[in-house]
């Protein structure tokens, strides 16, 4: 791959890998859109390549049930390690905290709006669903989170993409839903739903943000993403996913997450809750940015270390 703003190879385009859902494919166009914008190249310069993955395609059963939000990634990373892509632009809260060997997080782009968002055309908030509602959610986390604010409530598996979701609760499959307001904002939605507190409902780890994979050691492609990296989102990211690592976080263990900086210094929340919603247990540092990833890292190990708390 040639480097700076040349294609990587003479009348080839670089290969933009994702998932072929409209959000996936709105996150690429702004991952090319950005590249475009840094190395003064055409579109045609780029070519994105929408690849099916596992979690896309069984919708009738739960991540954790069929592997976890791994399954989001897995095809994509296979097909960049075979080089027949260049580069995957994934979501980061679907990405591994420890990448497959031979690949690696390049980029991570500036991070949008972290919030959940609320969707209900009946009820206002979560505080407003009236007892026993039934609310639809295919993210443990935030299963956990509700039933842990509003236990009487009765919680149903809704997976698919935020259209299929949309209908879903338009059915009358449920009385609200949750999806995220970066999500929703990048597919021009960003009215459909109401912005839930931080908080009221601590967002997944690195969610909102974009994030670019590479083939490890390549410096072309390093070269070409370098400059669509974001150093605040990208120190924010690290944190957040060092807590999830160090409580070795799955589609089976609900773990939120929320690094912010602010004046030079870092805030860093995170949580871990029974799936339930029964327990949870929270934890928070401020100090120097550049200490963040550290220091989330071990309030995460102290939380695994109690009683109860430990790995299932």
């Amino acid at each position: 791959m040639a480097l700076q703003s040349s294609p990587p190879e003479p009348g080839r385009p670089l290969r933009i890998g994702t998932r072929g859902s409209p959000l996936a494919l709105a996150q690429a166009e702004e991952a090319r859109a950005r590249l475009m914008a840094a190395h003064g190249l055409p579109a045609e310069a780029f070519a994105i390549v929408p690849i099916r993955t596992t979690g896309d395609a069984v919708q009738d059963r739960a991540l954790a049930e069929i592997g976890g939000k791994g399954l989001f990634t897995k095809e994509l990373e296979e097909a960049l390690l075979a080089g027949r892509i260049d580069i995957a632009v994934h979501s980061m809260k679907d990405v591994a905290t420890v990448p497959p060997a031979g690949l690696a997080i390049a980029a991570v782009l500036p991070r949008a709006d972290v919030r959940d968002a609320f969707i209900s055309d009946r009820h206002a908030g979560i505080d407003d669903l009236p007892r026993g509602a039934v609310v639809g959610t295919s993210s443990l986390r935030r299963r956990a989170q509700l039933l842990a604010r509003r236990p009487d409530l009765s919680v149903i598996e809704f997976r698919g993409n935020v259209q299929t979701r949309l209908d879903k609760l338009a059915r009358g499959l449920a009385a609200a839903t949750f999806l995220a307001m970066a999500g929703l904002a990048r597919l021009g939605r960003a009215g459909v739903g109401r912005p839930i507190p931080v908080g009221q409902m601590l967002p997944a780890p690195a969610q909102g943000a974009i994030g670019i994979e590479i083939r490890a050691g390549d410096a072309g492609a390093e070269a070409l993403v370098a400059p669509l990296a974001d150093p605040l989102s990208t120190a924010r990211v690290a944190a957040e996913r060092a807590f999830l690592r160090a409580l070795d976080g799955s589609c089976r263990t609900p773990i939120a997450a929320l690094a912010e900086i602010a004046a030079g210094r870092m805030t860093f929340r995170g949580e871990i809750l029974r799936p339930d919603g029964s327990a949870r247990q929270g934890a928070e540092w401020s100090g120097p940015v550049a200490d963040g990833a550290a220091a989330a890292a071990e309030l995460g190990r102290a939380i695994r270390a109690m009683p109860g708390w430990g790995a299932p």
